[in-house]
């Protein structure tokens, strides 16, 4: 290894597990020692094991010899998870995509004691093997493979099948589409601490209507592929938790209160024993929230904390678990409850203590360090464009900044478990990204810090923040990149990126803040003014009543806010006021055909790519979280759905679609197609056969839209100043 820091790039974007015996969901896998001093990842093909702090320092814990099947290639190491004692490692290999991720793939494990490499689930598919992981003991590994629940033996090599009723819709150990999709939950099956029993999901999507896919390309025939999609309206699928003991193979199901349809369980955990798990569970309109615990041998349930929101409460962000303190007598909790997102303590007897009492955001959690009584979080109390590692006592109380007061931009963290060291990762739109190992909580630089040669030669946009207020009083953060040789005495058209819903912010302070991948050039040099502001329901850390005004309001008061920012924008004197465009993608496709539409006499051109155009049309958990329930709540998808707008289009229209696409279907875009025909509005369309919402499949895709947006905006918003 080169430069230790420099694999930590991708941290951020990647689940981490401190404990042993978990696989990160996605992503290489790089992990932390128990102690908390060096780090293990793959290296050459070899396992090895690296000092923190001296990266020199690097020994080889397993050879790419010892991971070569005898008469094969040596194992191309995804990621790996080492059982409690690290004399066993768990290797994952020949992964395959699940929609997002690459959670399919192969599994064997090396004994270090024995010095054997042998592969589990070898009777199964290839690649079919999904969340392997040790038993607590070591003695025994579990996984799915093909909707059924596994346990092998590692001694006698032993499988059995803990699960047999599984298929394509009745799901045990994972997930179907949209659970994965909107809540974020991928491994469905959790060991108890004790090894003698695991705790699953069911999912019961058999009710689950289809959205069929037409493949016309792929053969002479077409042919169809299908998706269970529940859309606006429709139930979900049925969700249940059952303990199979792995002697018996014997499932008993959890009494949980509650309609098994009309309720989701995002978060399933064992309470920190083998007696009691702990559910968090949503109703169907996701404002009620309730954390339960399960007694299992009593089959009996205790709701211990609930929450309720006049909007929603936001499950998705706390879907990978529990933190527990005081030996499993509390845990660490994330709510908005009190209008910011605060960090709280609550005991299994429903008792919460606060422990962040500033008037901020806890933006996420990164470490409770209980050793030494402080809990690491990251906040940003004076910009909401920008990130920082914030500490503050596990008692409670004020929290003090980390971050040095002199890198002002957006921070990430990857924290030792003994919360002594951190890997950690800094840019802005003036900087490039820098990684490095600091020291907690003096933030003092230990290695790295060095700026690539390639960084060096790179040309960034000059990016400028602004704030606008607009007439209704919304104070609108934003940014923008001036052209090249700008004239301040000239006027030059303006390119605004937008996204508008509660998934993302566009108005960051990091690097590739700036960039449009999508532009064949450069913007600034062909004399456009390119920027983004960003009104309410984004997911910044401004409060729960910015983020939460959009309930109900997606398609209007997004859509004003962003209208509103812009007409103050167009007072500036060197904004062409005739010449104005905008694009987005996804969220911001709506938000584009929403702003052409709504406030025609602002936007003349907009570029929608892969938009829901009809709210009805997309998945339930995520549109009903933020728009209520049919039939009562219908007037507010009709009403802020783009469909709606459509006989006011005045302007240049082009719609990018990807006829593949099993997120946000390409039933969308003909729907805006046959509303356009019926009111006679011309405009342009762009599909792309069987590729998927990223449209980035197949030979040329990629150059090929940037070409098509670049050559559009270019003949109906043309560059330069007059």
């Amino acid at each position: 290894m080169k430069n230790l820091v420099k694999i930590k790039f991708i941290i951020s974007a990647v689940f981490i597990f401190a404990v042993s015996g978990a696989f990160a969901q996605f992503g290489q896998g790089t992990y932390w020692s128990a102690d908390g001093n060096k780090i293990m990842e793959v290296e050459e093909g070899n396992i090895v094991q690296v000092d923190a702090l001296d990266p020199s320092k690097t020994a080889v814990l397993i050879s790419k010899e010892m991971l070569t099947p005898k008469g094969g290639a040596p194992l191309d190491v995804v990621r790996f998870a080492f059982a409690d004692g690290n004399q066993k490692v768990l290797i994952n290999t020949n992964t395959k995509k699940v929609w997002r991720y690459d959670t399919k793939g192969d599994f064997w494990v090396y004994d270090l004691t024995a010095k054997t490499l042998k592969q589990v689930g070898k009777t199964k598919p290839e690649s079919s093997l999904m969340f392997a992981k040790f038993s607590p003991d070591a003695s025994k590994v579990a996984y799915v493979s093909e909707h059924n629940i596994y346990v092998e033996d590692l001694a006698t090599g032993a499988v059995k099948a803990l699960t047999t009723d599984g298929t394509l819709r009745l799901i045990n150990g994972t997930f179907d589409w949209v659970y994965e999709e909107e809540l974020e939950c991928r491994d469905g099956f959790r060991w108890s601490p004790d090894s003698k029993s695991i705790a699953y999901w069911q999912i019961d999507a058999r009710k689950i209507k289809n959205y069929l896919m037409l493949n016309t390309t792929d053969s002479l025939y077409p042919f169809t592929i299908a998706v269970e999609y529940p859309v606006v309206g429709e139930d979900p699928s049925s969700c249940k938790v059952g303990v199979v003991d792995i002697a018996t193979a014997q499932t008993k199901w959890m009494n949980v209160p509650g309609d098994a349809v009309q309720h989701y369980i995002p978060r399933m955990e064992w309470a920190n024993n083998s007696s009691q798990l702990i559910i968090q569970q949503l109703n169907r309109r996701q404002n009620e929230s309730k954390v339960m615990l399960l007694n299992i041998a009593e089959n009996n349930s205790k709701t211990i904390y609930s929450e309720t929101d006049e909007a929603w409460v936001d499950a998705k962000a706390e879907a990978t678990g529990w933190t527990w303190i005081e030996k499993g007598k509390k845990f660490i909790w994330l709510t908005e409850k009190d209008g910011w997102r605060h960090i709280y303590a609550v005991g299994l007897d429903g008792k919460q203590t606060l422990i962040t009492k500033d008037d901020f955001d806890a933006i996420e959690l990164n470490l409770v360090d209980e050793k030494n009584g402080l809990v690491y979080f990251m906040a940003s109390p004076t910009n909401a464009t920008q990130k920082y590692l914030y500490r503050v006592s596990l008692k409670g109380g004020n929290a003090v900044r980390v971050t040095p007061a002199d890198q002002s931009g957006t921070h990430g963290y990857d924290i030792s478990p003994n919360g002594k060291l951190a890997f950690h990762d800094y840019s802005s739109s003036t900087v490039f990204p820098l990684s490095d190992v600091v020291a907690l909580p003096t933030h003092k630089r230990l290695s790295g810090g060095e700026v690539s040669e390639r960084a060096k030669t790179m040309m960034l946009p000059k990016v400028e923040f602004f704030k606008v207020t607009t007439e209704d009083g919304i104070e609108i953060d934003g940014w923008m990149v001036k052209p090249k040789d700008f004239d301040p005495k000239k006027k030059y058209p303006v390119v605004f990126y937008v996204y508008g819903e509660p998934a993302t912010q566009t108005v960051v302070d990091r690097f590739g803040t700036g960039f449009n991948r999508l532009y064949n050039g450069n913007m600034a040099n062909d004399g456009y003014i390119y920027l983004s502001v960003e009104g309410r329901g984004a997911p910044a850390p401004k409060g729960r009543e910015w983020r939460k005004a959009i309930y109900h309001n997606i398609g209007k008061i997004n859509i004003r806010d962003q209208a509103m920012a812009a007409k103050e924008i167009l007072k500036w004197d060197y904004v062409d006021a005739t010449r104005v465009a905008v694009w987005g993608w996804s969220g911001g496709g709506s938000s584009t055909l929403n702003l052409l539409m709504q406030y025609p006499e602002i936007y003349q051109t907009g570029i929608s790519i892969a938009a829901v155009d009809n709210q009805l049309n997309y998945d339930n958990i995520y549109q009903e979280r933020y728009m209520g329930l049919l039939p009562a709540d219908k007037h507010y998808f009709e009403e802020g759905s783009p469909l709606a707008h459509a006989k006011n289009l005045k302007g240049n229209l082009l719609l990018i679609h990807g006829t593949g696409d099993d997120n946000v279907h390409y039933n969308n875009a003909e729907q805006m197609i046959n509303e356009l025909i019926k009111y006679n509005k011309t405009f342009q369309l762009m599909s792309y056969p069987n590729r998927s919402h990223s449209i980035s499949e197949g030979e040329g895709t990629n150059q090929h839209l940037r070409s098509t947006f670049t050559k559009f905006l270019k003949e109906n918003c043309p560059p330069g100043g007059r």
